[in-house]
């Protein structure tokens, strides 16, 4: 009798941890085609024809990019800090613009556009430039006086669009 009993214990505990793993197993399954349809979905698997196409729709609908971009390349600006230290500063940016001859208008114009740069940065000490508020105000101003700068430049040209520039972007930006 004690054996049967003995039997009985072990074959119960067998069935319950069967059944335990068969519903893991079931789990890990549905969690399986689960994630594979929410990726397949969201196109990160295969080539979805819905994000395929919208795609080139919008490559055939812009004839003409948005923006265009100039570059100017490797300033080195004198700085002083707070305690009248001298720092080297060396900045590249971009300029974008709806203006498609942009990069020709800063070619033209880069001695009076790197005048104004010349003139915004070293009114600032560099912790302030080093500060992201600092930057960004940069890049406001940068913005306003180039625009200014080409305004004038360019007043004779109906063509030329009034503040052409939209954006800038620091390419480099490094104080030593």
């Amino acid at each position: 009798m004690a054996d049967d009993n003995q039997e009985s214990k072990n074959s119960g505990g067998g069935k319950g941890l069967m059944i335990v793993l068969i519903a893991l197993v079931v789990v890990l399954i549905v969690a399986v085609i689960g994630g594979g349809y929410f990726l397949y979905s969201q196109g990160a698997l295969g080539n979805s024809n819905a994000a395929g196409q919208e795609e080139i729709k919008k490559d055939e609908s812009s004839e003409k990019p948005d923006s265009y971009k100039a570059d100017i390349n490797d300033l080195v600006l004198n700085l002083t800090d707070s305690k009248g230290k001298e720092k080297l500063m060396k900045l590249s940016f971009s300029v974008k613009s709806i203006e498609p001859t942009i990069a020709a208008i800063t070619e033209q114009y880069k001695a009076e556009i790197i005048d104004v740069v010349i003139s915004q940065v070293s009114s600032r000490s560099s912790e302030e430039l080093l500060t992201v508020g600092g930057k960004n105000l940069l890049k406001d101003e940068l913005l306003q006086d180039i625009n200014t700068v080409i305004n004038e430049a360019t007043k004779s040209n109906s063509d030329i669009a009034k503040d052409s520039i939209k954006q800038i972007l620091f390419t480099t930006f490094v104080i030593k």
